[in-house]
């Protein structure tokens, strides 16, 4: 995240004594990428960041595999799965990799604990509800359609204002989730051709430094799961600086953009990694040449896995899909507009749809999650009806 924030209170020069009116030094913490060479964050809290009570490791509840699956393209319905939970220990893994996983949440119930990705970085995609994302860096407000990045090694809360209908996406990427470079001019403003703008980007607010004592911290390495008591609260941060901190991006505010033939799904990315890169889908105006086809030709992404988690409204290339659908393409078989679609598209002067996509530059392996909520007509839903012999 290359936007430039200062919160709170910052002594004239970093390194330096920085006291509190009674004396007491602050705690200098550098939040850095990519050793001391990438973005960072330089937060003052009040305690050290270090002290650290007891420690143990969790039971880790691993993704149950499927491997049988076969290699076919997938629809399934997540909302299927009645699992619920914490914004912890809801989330159910369909997907993953050597690099990113992808899992929705019902989050059904609170909890005070502190969460803490160390090996990966987080995308969250607020498909109900609305809440505060809290973190050492303040508290970032949440609701409907809003994608919250959250850095590797950040600890966070999320508390949602009830829970009767909470559902979150999530992606977990090895490598840091950014701004696409094209987005960006050398000095890593947001160009005029970027489909947003910075006053789209949502940094935390400040919030007064806690000075709770001890407090449970959930660490997530890998396939591991740890716990930290932690002595004091880690949100004591009476100042922050820098470029590295959760934030959010609202689906609503993507610009898309549109030609007089249909263009590529690069158009519609947001984010990207080393591993994936997701792309918004929003309504907006169809092609408008007299001849165009405006739905999407069928293709063979060799190069790449792509997943379509479907939001809302009427997505013209699929039939049979519904909020909370999410469908799987693995690269090596075609796919693309189902019987009837091409047609009916013809004349058709705007779409509808909402959805996220994700596309991986390694295969995704199916959970037997995604078993138990599958659409097992799907890979036939490209057969034309049946023509009529007695013609």
């Amino acid at each position: 995240m290359p936007i430039y924030q200062r919160v709170g209170e910052l002594p004239r020069y970093k390194h330096t004594a920085f006291r509190a009116a009674s004396g007491e030094l602050y705690r200098e913490e550098l939040f850095s990428t990519r050793g001391f060479s990438g973005i960072y964050s330089t937060k003052y809290h009040l305690g050290p960041p270090t002290a650290v009570v007891s420690e143990r490791e969790l039971p880790a509840a691993q993704p149950e595999p499927w491997p049988q699956a076969p290699l076919t393209n997938w629809h399934f319905r997540t909302d299927e799965l009645k699992r619920g939970g914490n914004f912890i220990t809801a989330r159910t893994v369909y997907l993953h990799n050597g690099h990113c996983q992808i899992a929705t949440a019902r989050v059904t119930e609170p909890t005070d604990d502190l969460y803490r990705n160390a090996y990966a970085s987080e995308y969250l995609f607020v498909h109900h509800g609305q809440g505060t994302l809290l973190s050492e860096f303040g508290a970032l407000a949440f609701g409907e359609g809003d994608q919250l990045v959250v850095p590797k090694g950040v600890s966070y809360q999320l508390r949602f204002d009830g829970f009767q209908d909470n559902k979150l996406l999530i992606v977990e990427s090895a490598s840091p989730l950014e701004i696409p470079a094209r987005y960006r001019n050398d000095h890593g403003q947001l160009t005029e051709e970027a489909p947003f703008c910075e006053r789209d980007l949502r940094a935390p607010v400040f919030c007064e430094p806690r000075r709770d004592g001890q407090v449970r911290l959930v660490i997530k390495a890998g396939e591991r799961m740890f716990e930290q008591i932690l002595q004091s609260h880690p949100y004591d941060v009476v100042g922050w600086d820098g470029c590295l901190y959760p934030y959010a991006f609202n689906i609503r505010d993507f610009q898309p953009k549109v030609a007089r033939l249909h263009l590529p799904p690069p158009v519609h990315q947001v984010f990207g990694s080393q591993h994936l890169v997701i792309c918004n889908f929003v309504p907006r105006p169809f092609d408008f040449h007299p001849e165009a086809v405006p739905i999407s030709y069928y293709h063979s992404n060799i190069d790449s896995d792509e997943v379509l988690y479907y939001v809302a409204g009427d997505f013209m290339s699929r039939k049979g899909v519904a909020p909370g659908s999410m469908t799987l393409h693995p690269g090596g078989i075609a796919h693309g507009p189902q019987p009837g679609k091409i047609e009916g598209s013809l004349g058709a002067k705007a779409t509808e749809e909402w959805a996220v996509m994700i596309d991986t530059f390694e295969p995704l392996r199916p959970t037997a999650a995604v078993e138990r909520c599958l659409d097992k007509n799907y890979p036939r839903s490209w057969l034309e009806p049946a023509k009529d012999s007695r013609r």
